[in-house]
């Protein structure tokens, strides 16, 4: 069995964790560190988890994972009176001398804090994936404040007890997390609840992840999914509801259960598009998830009577999430793109990230733009509407289906999503363009447009024509092939066998289970290397037309 701390030297260093060596390696010798030197580093670290979303130090422990311990000199004592010195205004810390391998190993765990904490030298820092990135004094306290207001999350609920939660969950996140701990250990661990005067404190982050009957903590904590006929909302004896479903769940299962659901509910059809037909799905899977698994994370619990809702229309899918942006995230930091990230409900999200639901935070609104730019359809749309958040995403195609697969040649070149969707401009209008086309289709500037179209002329992609008005032409010769999926070249033995796969001989070759397969089975039809026959368990997925099997998989006659 794992000991509690063992975690530290086998996960990844992300948001809530980072590791630091008390050993200089420099021209092949290895020596000790100065204590302030490391504690430097600690200190920039303790800070950034403190403005964020708390985390853990592991002192003693290489970047990469391997234990090597803190050398006998060092004070665990002297070190967390320095590291006091280091920081403004004090900060509430644990630290604890531990042994992983024979290798004694400090660990410093701080939680979110409420003030705004800099380092002695004035520098500001907060937490994102595994950077410590400077941030103005102004922009975290503004993010502060908003915290300190909604702090519903943390708030312990008056008659809950440790009864009221599903142990099964609590294990299932010690295993995820690697932990070896009791279900009373792991809910402390994770600051979910605590022991006072012989009885359990229960917060309401706990009993929204894993209560045994959330809704009777929060009357509408759930997800509402509500698919209407047409592309507006009517009401009344012209009320076109197709469908409406109410989702309750501890939120552990409750996105799992919210994707498989809406999923039956996303079409899939034939559109005619210039002449024939394609079949597609209508939104990037990607997308509307992680819609979906921010609603979830950053809602605000204060507000009792608006569950999360997902309107589907047949030009649009809403997803309406309660409360307001956190700040110092702001609709036009979205639509420019930024990396900003900024919990809500840091006890909540940090519970989503071992689960698996998020992982690089700050990465999910930068990636929706690049799916759905990927696949040809409109970037989403982000607005505040009733005191609530709401991302729209359109299922209208920007590009024909074949530019897409054309513009698929090009992956693999570390072109921006702004270059990929000049080129699939370019190609819809007989391979040219001109700057100024490219500053209005992409909303930028002309020294940006400049910077991206000489990178595309390094690279042999584009030529200049005509230097008066700077018109463009993409060099078709400098197409490259397209490149099958890994997922598809691993069923290509299968397809050529028995014509078809189906899902469950995805999750056999894949080795992943049923909704991956299906996702997997999903993202290979929209991107055109597999056609959809058939309805649910009669479902199975064929190769179109136009692909050609690799010769390694060609089987000889017989």
């Amino acid at each position: 069995m794992k000991e509690r701390w063992d975690w530290i030297a086998e996960r990844p260093e992300g948001q809530f964790l980072e590791r630091k060596s008390c050993y200089d390696r420099e021209a092949g010798r290895s020596r000790p560190r100065a204590l302030k030197d490391v504690l430097d580093d600690v200190a920039e670290t303790l800070v950034a988890m403190a403005n964020a979303d708390g985390g853990v130090v592991a002192v003693g422990v290489e970047d990469e994972g391997k234990v090597t311990g803190v050398p006998e000199r060092y004070s665990l004592e002297r070190a967390k009176g320095q590291l006091d010195d280091h920081i403004q205004p004090r900060l509430r810390f644990r630290a604890e001398e531990i042994e992983i391998g024979g290798q004694t190993v400090w660990v410093f765990e701080t939680d979110w804090s409420p003030e705004v904490h800099r380092l002695s030298d004035g520098r500001y820092l907060l937490r994102v994936h595994d950077q410590n990135q400077p941030f103005s004094a102004g922009d975290i306290e503004a993010m502060k404040a908003s915290r300190r207001r909604r702090l519903t999350e943390a708030q312990f609920v008056s008659g809950a007890a440790l009864e009221d939660l599903r142990l099964d969950l609590l294990q299932e996140l010690n295993e995820r997390s690697d932990l070896s701990l009791s279900p009373e250990e792991t809910l402390i661990h994770y600051r979910l609840a605590e022991p006072l005067n012989g009885r359990w404190r229960v917060s309401l982050a706990a009993l929204l992840l894993f209560g045994k009957d959330p809704a009777r903590w929060h009357p509408r904590c759930g997800i509402e999914f509500i698919r209407w006929r047409g592309t507006q909302r009517r009401t009344g004896a012209d009320l076109n509801v197709i469908k409406r479903i109410r989702m309750e769940a501890p939120l552990v299962r409750l996105i799992e259960e919210a994707f498989q659901t809406i999923q039956q509910h996303i079409p899939e059809r034939q559109s005619l598009v210039d002449l024939f037909f394609q079949e597609r799905f209508e939104y990037p899977t990607f997308a509307w998830q992680e819609a979906i698994v921010n609603a979830v994370a950053h809602r605000d619990y204060g507000l009792t009577g608006t569950p999360i809702e997902v309107h589907l229309f047949d030009d649009r899918m809403e997803i309406r999430s309660p409360g307001e942006l956190v700040e110092p995230v702001t609709l036009e930091r979205l639509r420019r793109r930024e990396r900003v990230h900024a919990s809500r409900n840091p006890r909540i999200v940090r519970v989503l990230v071992e689960f698996g639901y998020m992982r690089e935070l700050g990465e999910g609104i930068p990636r929706m733009y690049e799916v759905m730019e990927q696949e040809g359809l409109h970037p989403p749309e982000f607005s505040l509407e009733g005191g609530g958040f709401v991302t729209t995403l359109y299922n209208e195609p920007i590009y024909r289906p074949e530019t897409m697969v054309w513009l698929r040649g090009y992956e693999g070149l570390g072109l921006s999503s702004r270059q990929r969707r000049l080129l699939a401009y370019a190609h819809e209008h007989a391979n040219r363009f001109t700057s100024r086309e490219y500053q209005r289709l992409t909303e930028i500037g002309v020294y940006e447009a400049f910077q991206d179209i000489q990178e595309l002329r390094r690279k042999g992609i584009v030529r200049l024509i005509r230097p008066k008005g700077r018109v463009y032409e993409v060099v078709e010769e400098a197409h490259p092939p397209v490149e099958k999926p890994p997922e598809f070249v691993a069923l290509e033995p299968i397809l050529q066998e028995q014509g078809f796969v189906k899902n469950e001989d995805i999750c056999r070759v894949l080795n992943v289970q049923p909704w991956q397969a299906r996702k997997v089975a999903l993202d290979l039809v929209r991107m055109g290397w597999l056609i959809s026959q058939g309805e649910k368990r009669g479902r199975r997925y064929l190769l179109p037309e136009n692909i050609q099997p690799s010769p390694a998989v060609i089987k000889p006659s017989r």
